[in-house]
């Protein structure tokens, strides 16, 4: 039996329909023993759930309140199971559209005609009777999910938009069919049935529900997209030779053969060959990447005209492609605060609705012209058709959904939607500077020395202490010597101290090297070289000092370059309206050179990580918003600290694991990318909140006939259900513009 473990359980609610579905299982949901949140997601027909509550605890809860469940193992296959019933689901509400339309057509162009559609004693009570058997048949075939949705929510106690619907056109059959068994015992007048609307309205709500599917299909293309880049095999390479074996056999340390524009099965190091991979899936670019032995490959990339042999080194569901799908699902299933209003006015909508229709229905019976009883059942089928809070339900969704799918192509992974919400509000972002503005690919430019060292002594003690370490300036150091064949002695008592340096004991000597506070630290005179750290750190370059038993032998010049186009991306943010400040554990002179050349607002230098996060704090104090973006591990508690968090895609995955979104590309555009994205799609949602409320606020006082006194309309029903149907589909149609977004500052290699 498994547990959520502090994780979650994804559930598959193939039979929701409407926002009243959504607070409905959302209350059972919370109420179970050991479930901290939830959120459903009506677009998607899925839920999910947090906490430590055992499976079978939260499956019964659903199933408890009558709707279909069941657990979602492997998001992939949900995908694409529900893409299966998607499609079957437009095949029968083609049919059942045909069938009620089939019906209703004639019978609405009979009356236009004009048709007598009231019943006399005699033939024509034979004659509307057999119509009656027809319609019927109609609400059984075309329109009996609605009247079972409705069956289920009465036995709960609650009501739902399949309520509004078999409610409205079960009541218009019903007085139709008393019409047409005791015609005489209802006035004259009154004698008007309404089978053409029962009929209608099943129609266009299956219509409007099939239209709604189609543009559904669409807001999935990314998910789509990715799993089509699933290879469904890979070449093994065994001792009896190479075959062609199910990628899901393939085991961690398998050979693998990848031919020219072959897909890459799963995550592997390079192990023969050289070729180059297009990996434009994973970073939104697409310049593509040589890859040499030792190199990773990432599966769902493509290979370029080169053959190579690779060592399986993740599979399955730890790829970065599986992890980059169940993130994507998982942000499009997540829940933005602003739809709370939406779930708040959905979990009493139905209801009132029920209530306000019962109202307006009782006051036209009572004081409305004649014939009282025709207008006042007109008025209580077309206010609870109208109501149908469909669209109110889909508004935050599909934007949602369309909104991250969107983030995904252009190389961010949104880990929740509330993240998404958040970076539209962003005031000041925060970046660190190592592998962030700068490339994070230092070198060593300069050894100096004092007497009674040479550079290649000073380059070979500190590349061993550094070969400990795994910071980016440390990797320099090591590359350095490498690159002149240094033989490394060995490192005793190795330890790294944070924001300062390292230190070790190297052939009986004991080893610093740091930054001018750890010499100091240690009492290490740095007055003799004083004068050339500061020519090198005026010029923007970090430095190193090396000292032996505590006597200063040396330093390294160490020079990150900015990136090209840092600056660039820097001044978008500006234009957005943001604040930019640097954190750096660099020296004073070379954070500022780095602002001066980026256009960075505000700088603090030689940060300890622990300081980051409380800058980042103090700002949140003074009322910022702000958002995080860095590479490193020292960045994780202020990404954590932060709004939003925003990680570099190339750093260390304790950052990306950390962050709210992951820029899969090395780049600060991918992040003013995401606030403008943001801002688009908080637009798209408001756009679609504001036309649903508007649809139900204005469409109920209609349909109850305020208009009536004043210009003689009362709304038919049929207009009110093709009026609910098209609602629906406007906002999903909305919520599709944002797959045809494009950040200002455009793509960039």
């Amino acid at each position: 039996m498994s547990t959520l473990n502090d994780s979650f359980l994804t559930l598959s609610l193939p039979g929701i329909s409407c926002a009243g579905c959504v607070g409905k299982i959302e209350k059972a949901l919370n109420a179970v023993v050991g479930v901290s949140s939830c959120a459903v997601n009506l677009a998607e027909k899925t839920a999910r759930v947090y906490g430590t509550a055992e499976s079978d605890a939260v499956l019964a809860a659903v199933a408890g309140i009558g709707f279909d469940v069941s657990l979602v193992e492997s998001e992939a296959e949900n995908t694409r199971k529900q893409e299966l019933r998607d499609k079957q689901e437009l095949v029968r509400r083609k049919k059942h559209t045909l069938l009620a339309l089939g019906l209703s057509v004639p019978l609405m162009a009979y009356e236009m005609t004009g048709g007598d559609m009231t019943v006399s004693p005699g033939i024509s009570q034979m004659y509307w009777g057999l119509v009656g058997l027809l319609t019927l048949a109609v609400l059984v075939i075309s329109g009996g999910h609605f009247f079972r949705g409705f069956w289920v929510s009465l036995k709960n106690s609650s009501a739902s938009m399949d309520s509004l619907v078999a409610l409205g056109t079960g009541a218009a059959w019903l007085f139709s069919m008393v019409v047409v068994l005791i015609p005489e015992a209802l006035p004259e007048a009154a004698r008007h049935v309404y089978f053409e609307a029962s009929a209608m309205i099943i129609g266009l709500i299956n219509f409007g529900q099939m239209l709604e599917l189609r543009a559904k299909g669409k807001t999935s293309n990314t998910i789509k997209r990715l799993l089509n880049l699933q290879a469904p095999v890979a070449r093994l390479v065994t001792a009896e030779g190479e075959k062609d074996v199910p990628v899901e056999t393939i085991k961690v340390g398998d050979i693998i053969r990848i031919r020219p524009g072959d897909s890459i099965p799963v995550d592997a190091v390079v192990t023969g060959g050289e070729t180059l991979m297009d990996e434009s899936m994973l970073t939104g670019e697409p310049v593509r990447v040589q890859k040499v032995v030792g190199d990773t490959i990432s599966a769902g990339t493509l290979n370029g005209n080169g053959s190579i042999l690779a060592k399986a080194e993740k599979v399955g569901s730890d790829t970065a492609l599986a992890k980059i799908i169940a993130l994507v699902k998982q942000a499009q299933n997540s829940k933005m605060p602003i739809a709370q209003l939406a779930d708040k006015v959905a979990s009493i909508f139905v209801p009132t609705v029920i209530v306000i229709a019962l109202l307006a229905a009782a006051v036209w019976f009572t004081v409305g012209p004649a014939p009282a009883l025709t207008h006042s059942l007109v008025v209580l089928v077309t206010v609870l058709i109208i109501a149908c809070p469909c669209a109110l339900g889909l508004a935050t969704p599909m934007s949602v959904i369309v909104g991250v799918g969107k983030a995904a192509e252009l190389g961010m992974l949104v880990r929740k939607g509330e993240a998404l919400q958040t970076a539209s509000t962003l005031t000041t972002v925060v970046l660190d500077k190592t592998g962030t503005i700068t490339e994070g690919r230092p070198t060593v430019t300069t050894v100096e020395t004092t007497d009674g060292f040479d550079s290649k002594r000073v380059l070979t003690l500190a590349a061993a202490v550094e070969a400990g370490s795994g910071h980016p300036l440390a990797e320099s150091v090591v590359n350095a010597a490498q690159n002149q064949a240094l033989v490394l002695p060995a490192v005793a008592d190795f330890s790294s101290i944070t924001g300062m340096g390292v230190q070790g004991t190297v052939e009986g000597q004991q080893i610093l090297l740091g930054n001018e506070r750890l010499m100091s630290s240690h009492q290490v005179e740095l007055s003799s070289l004083a004068t050339k750290a500061s020519e090198l750190e005026t010029e923007g370059q970090t430095v190193v000092y090396l000292a032996v038993d505590n006597i200063l032998a040396g330093l390294l010049a160490i020079t990150d370059s900015v990136r090209e186009d840092s600056a660039d991306a820097i001044d978008r943010l500006h234009k957005l309206g943001l604040k930019v400040v640097m954190l750096t554990g660099d020296t004073p002179k070379t954070a500022k050179l780095v602002a001066e050349k980026t256009g960075i607002d505000t700088f603090h230098a030689q940060v300890l990580p622990e300081d980051k996060e409380r800058y980042v704090r103090e700002l949140q104090e003074k009322g910022e918003i702000v958002g995080m973006t860095g590479d490193g591990i020292n960045d994780a508690p202020a990404l954590a600290r932060a709004n939003v968090g925003l990680a570099i895609g190339a750093g260390a995955d304790v950052a990306i694991e950390t962050a709210d979104i992951t820029l899969m590309r090395s780049s600060l555009h991918g992040l003013a990318d995401a606030v403008e994205l943001s801002k688009a799609t908080l637009k798209n949602i408001r756009q679609n909140l504001f036309g649903a409320f508007l649809y139900n606020s204005l469409g109920i006082p209609v349909a109850a006939g305020v208009l009536y006194p004043f210009i003689g309309m009362l709304l038919n029903p049929m207009v009110a259900g093709a009026a609910m149907a098209l609602s629906s589909v406007t906002v999903v149609t909305n919520a599709n513009r944002l797959r045809f977004f494009k950040p200002e500052g455009g793509r960039r290699s």
